[in-house]
Parts: C-alpha cells; structure tokens; sequence
C-alpha cells in the first residue's frame, strides 16, 4: 500500500490530476438521482470498454481478407485457446450493448432529461446511438459467411438508390463493383478504427455534458423547466438534497454494471459464439439473409414495403427520423418532465415499442420469404391424394415439380408467402384457377410460358379437389344452360330444363 501510495505521489506530482479526478468523483448528484434507473448510460460505457478489449483480442487472429476472413473465424472457434468464448464475449456483447443504449435513450426519452439545458447532450446520445448501431453493422460483415455477403449485397443496392451520387457511393462502400477483398478491409477498417475512435470522442463530450450540467433530476408532476429558473433550481437541489456520486450514487452502477457482466459472461459460456454460417457463395441466389437480431424490425419493415413507396422511405425515412430525434429538445426543451403529465410522448413511445417488436416478431420467421426446398423436402400429404383420379394424381406431381409448395402451404407445411391451399377450391373456381396460375396476380407472377396445356390443366384438376369436406366447391353461378324443348306456357324453360 505504501507503494502504490508512493507511486500515486509521484504520478499526481508531474500530472496534476488528483485533485480533478477527486473532484468529478466527488460530484454533487441530486439524491432521487442514485436509483436503479440511471444506470444504464454507465453499464453501456462498461460494455463499450469490455468491446474495445475483446475486439483488439479478436484482431490478433482476424484476417480481413475474402479468402481469410472465414477461416481466421474457424481457427479462433476450433483452434485457438478460448478464441470461441472471445468471439462469443464480443459477439453477446454487441447485441447487449445495443440493447442498453436504446434502453438508455428510452429512459432519459420518458424522464424529459432531453429538456433544458441538456439538449445537446440527447443529440450527441442519438449520434452514440447511431455509432453502435453501425458497430453492429459492421461486425456482422467481419464474419463475412451467407448472411454478412447478401445482406452486404442489399445494403449497397439501397445505397445505390440515392440521386445523382447512389453509384458513386456504393463503389466507396465496396472498393470497387463487385463485393471482394477490398470490401471488407475497408469494413474491418471502419469497424476497428473508424467507428471506435468516433466512438470515444462523442463519449468523452458525452461525459463532459454530464459532468458540466449534471445528472437529470427525478422528474416531478408540476414541476415546469424553464429557462430563466432551471439551473438555479437545480442547483439549490444538489446543496440541500444532493449526495456525492463516489461512493455513494456509484454503487448501483458498480452492482449493476457487474451483474451485467456476470450475465455476459454466462450467456457467451452457454450459448456460444455468433455464426459464422455456409462461407460466401455468390452462385447460391436463393440463400435467404437474415440480419443479426437488432436490425431484424428493419429488415420486415423493408420486405414488406409496398413497392411503389420503397426508395422513397428507404431514402427519406432514416433521415426523417433522426431530424425528429435531432429537433426533439429544440421544440420541446421546456415544459413539464414528468411521464404522466407528458401522455402524447408517452402514447408515441407506445406506438414506436409495439410497431418494432411486432415487426421483430414477424421478421424471426419472414412468411413472405418462400422456403426454398419445401418442393423437395415436403411432399404432398397422402389425405389429398387419397381417391383422386389418375389426372388428379398428376396434377399433384405437377404441383410438387413447380415448386409451387415453396409459395404456399399444404396441410400446414410449405412456404407462407402465397396464402394456404388447403380450401382453395372454395375461394376460387375453375376458370378463376386457370387465369390465376397462367396470368398471376398479387404477389404471384405469371405461369402462363412455364406450363403446358397438359400441365395446366392436371395442375388445376387436382386444385379443385382442395377443400374441406363438409364445404361445396366454388360453383359460377352465372353459367346455366338451358334444355331447348320443355317450356312452360309462357315461353320459359322449365324448372327441369335448368341444369348447372
């Protein structure tokens, strides 16, 4: 202890830093401040410093090149010495961060911290959140398999959609024409000093900001921010009510902080490193990409865009978000902080929440994805086949070799696209079944140059025969022939010359 107490002396004596780090330590917070609810901006510096560890670990072996990308990940999983539970610890780390940093904005979202005088630092806390997003981004590339080369491929045809400057922008985002070599050094190169170095400059203003405007006040009804009045009222509070931040605000960040990493460490020990998945293969054209799990409402929300709208809002709508984010405490700096007298920014949180995660959801099974080998690896469950005629029958091969079942389901199995085939025959009706397989419609393109008349018509015998037993068939009500010689007296067919 005396030397460590000796050698502080010494350091302290050229640096002069003792007294300003006593001094931030010791910082006056408000009282309601030390809570559980103000610990995540600091359990998310604690993640971003655990990353920066974890990732200049992984870069020892990482080699950011198209041929060595994939097998460094290899030899870090199966080779190197604890290289899987690295991976695994940056990998976790990454989804964990993101999650705490969009809890943080939430929180200082809902307890009005954007409000005066703090509006800077929401807007640097967005451009943090935007950081980490392209972080995760990034490092989904590094592992460079199936999902990191397609989903590469997509974001550079959305970049490509820009006016005037898309073709320009996406050769400076892959190094050339073509996803190769030069693409991903120039991710590896963004993701390791680019971004990082962002990174801790915008954290650093960050924690100036806090320092200089302290920590936001638990947030009370009727208690109005104004301009004139605010600071000094803030003020008042940390002298007659306030506590120092070491130690006694900062054990809860402490606890919390390694409770967090605790839970890290057993969710990378238990559930292991994130990918990689098949290496890249850009002959595979029906590989399926998925992004990891944060961009996972983004990636429902662009397949299911109508297409008459998609370059405008893939364009325009991350730029219309971030100004509301940016414009935020501009329009809204003063006023009431509390939740409940707040219920419009309440209710439009509610919106956001609900529309993401359902979003999410729809996104972990992507029904308008079709399922590329149900043709090959579902066959036609045997109670549709049962009776049917020898045409029928053939239908139903037709319908397998068509791959028809990639689209739609049968019998609970089979692609989610198209809609369920099961009672078909009960929406539809000859005719409407035959100009939908050969003129399409909706989602569904044209099989009109794709079958034969023979095809065609085997394909349509067997459609007719799917519905439910104690359901008819759809029947066209507007075709009846009429028998020329039984007529009543005056002049009309008779009930028994009707015919369907």
């Amino acid at each position: 202890m005396r030397l460590i107490k000796a050698l502080g002396q010494w350091f302290d004596q050229r640096l002069k830093l003792g007294k300003t780090i006593q001094e931030t330590m010791a910082h006056p917070v408000p009282r309601s401040t030390a809570s559980w609810a103000y610990v995540f901006g600091s359990a998310s510096l604690t993640l971003m410093l655990l990353q920066f560890i974890t990732g200049i670990c992984l870069a020892f072996v990482y080699i950011p090149s198209a041929g060595g990308a994939w097998t460094s990940l290899q030899v870090l999983d199966h080779e190197q010495a604890l290289g899987w539970f690295m991976r695994a610890l940056h990998g976790w780390g990454s989804n964990f961060m993101v999650a705490l940093v969009a809890i943080h904005m939430v929180q200082v979202f809902l307890f009005g911290a954007f409000k005066y005088p703090r509006e800077l630092t929401w807007i640097v806390g967005i451009f943090l959140l935007l950081m980490t997003l392209g972080m995760a981004f990034t490092g989904q590339v590094m592992r460079f398999d199936q999902d990191a080369y397609w989903g590469l491929g997509i974001g550079a045809s959305v970049m490509g959609r820009v006016p005037l400057v898309g073709p320009n922008l996406v050769h400076v985002m892959l190094g050339g024409p073509i996803i190769a070599g030069e693409t991903l050094s120039r991710f590896f190169a963004i993701h390791v000093f680019i971004i990082p170095g962002a990174l801790l400059a915008f954290v650093g203003v960050h924690l100036l900001m806090v320092l200089k405007l302290g920590i936001n006040e638990w947030p009370m009804p009727g208690r109005v921010v104004t301009r004139a009045t605010y600071l000094k009222e803030y003020h008042e509070l940390t002298r007659k009510d306030g506590l120092p931040f070491f130690p006694d605000a900062f054990r809860k960040d402490l606890v919390f902080s390694g409770l967090l990493v605790l839970a890290l460490v057993l969710c990378a020990a238990i559930l292991g490193p994130i990918g990689p998945g098949e290496p890249p293969n850009p002959t595979v054209v029906e590989a399926m990409p998925r992004p990891d799990f944060f961009f996972l409402w983004a990636f429902a929300a662009l397949a299911l865009l109508p297409p008459s709208l998609e370059t405008f809002l893939l364009i325009a709508g991350p730029i219309i978000a971030i100004g509301c984010l940016v414009a935020l405490p501009l329009i809204s700096g003063t006023g009431e902080k509390h939740w409940r007298r707040r219920p419009v920014a309440v209710l439009t949180l509610l919106v956001i929440l609900v529309a993401l995660t359902a979003l999410t959801q729809l996104a972990t099974y992507s029904p308008w994805s079709p399922v590329m080998d149900a043709w090959s690896g579902m066959s036609v469950p045997p109670k549709y086949l049962e009776g049917r005629s020898a045409l029928q029958r053939e239908g139903a091969v037709v319908f397998q070799a068509k791959q028809c079942r990639n689209c739609h389901s049968l019998g609970g199995e089979g692609g989610q696209r198209g809609p369920a085939l099961d009672a078909v025959a009960v929406r539809l009706t000859q005719d409407e079944l035959i100009r939908q397989v050969l003129q399409g419609g909706g989602n569904m393109p044209a099989y009109g140059k794709n079958l034969s008349p023979a095809e065609t018509t085997a394909l349509v015998a067997f459609l007719k025969t799917l519905y439910p037993p104690n359901r008819p068939p759809a029947r066209n009500a507007s075709l009846v022939t009429v028998e020329s010689s039984p007529q009543d007296e005056a002049g009309n067919p008779s009930a028994k010359a009707l015919q369907k």
